[in-house]
């Protein structure tokens, strides 16, 4: 069984919305895992230049060779990430989507997934949540999975 929309669903994942919804959704500031899904069947178009900031003076764009062989043709899920919980800005669901959203605005305080801003599409995918006990486990876990489905690790995450 590959991770789907509906299977995420079914698992308790919320939301679905576009990166530019985010600032309007009422998310939550408990710690939990998150995902970047993409609903499209088309073959991506990758972008030379990331919409990305840079982060300590590093450009966060990729050739187009290595987004090449990132990409899973199969997978919807692109990007599988976590949210520590805490009230802080940056902590929690809230916190960490909102960086990640401002990150591929030109923003620098999200620097993981950055692969996604470097798609033609990224306005069109999909970021969904769940809150959880204990995040980093959660996260381990669904990467876990998603590396047994795939062999590799989805588009944007770099490492496990």
């Amino acid at each position: 069984m590959t991770l789907t929309r509906q299977v995420l669903e079914e698992r308790g994942f919320r939301g679905f919305v576009p990166f530019s919804l985010l600032a309007t959704q009422r998310l939550p500031l408990d710690g939990g895992i998150y995902v970047v899904i993409r609903a499209s069947d088309a073959a991506p178009t990758f972008l030379a230049a990331s919409t990305a900031g840079w982060r300590k003076g590093v450009n966060p764009a990729v050739s187009m060779e290595q987004l090449a062989a990132k990409w899973i043709d199969e997978a919807e899920v692109l990007y599988i990430g976590k949210a520590d919980s805490g009230t802080a800005a940056g902590h929690g669901l809230r916190g960490r989507l909102r960086q990640y959203a401002r990150h591929g605005l030109g923003g620098t305080s999200h620097h993981g997934g950055r692969l996604i801003w470097q798609l033609q599409d990224a306005a069109a995918l999909l970021v969904a949540w769940k809150p959880a006990p204990d995040p980093r486990g959660e996260e381990n876990a669904m990467l876990a999975e998603f590396e047994t489905l795939h062999y590799a690790l989805p588009f944007a995450n770099l490492r496990h």
